[in-house]
């Protein structure tokens, strides 16, 4: 299995932008051929915390969809939740909300 890649942010991200700060980012989990959907769900009630419905829905979004969005604030916050994605094997970005 190769290794993860790294944290992907916006290449044209201007520091300066009156909205920096006020947009939320997102971590996204995406769809692989390598992790069960039970192992997926066991990631996401372990390390969010999340119920098992919500869970299974989320890990369905990723199978069924290719992608979830599994989490929602600050950017240091999704660095830390994808990083803690790739630590459990799973592939995961993150982007600035829409």
């Amino acid at each position: 299995m190769s290794a993860p890649s790294p944290v992907e942010v916006d290449p044209d991200l201007n520091a300066d932008e009156s909205t920096f700060l006020d947009k939320p980012w997102v971590t996204i989990v995406w769809n692989d051929p390598v992790n069960l959907m039970s192992y997926v769900t066991y990631v996401f009630r372990t390390y969010f915390g999340y119920d098992r419905k919500k869970a299974e829905k989320l890990m369905l979004e990723v199978h069924h969809e290719g992608r979830s969005v599994v989490s929602t604030g600050t950017r240091e916050e999704m660095e830390r939740d994808v990083q803690a994605m790739h630590e459990f094997g799973l592939w995961a970005t993150m982007e600035r909300a829409t």
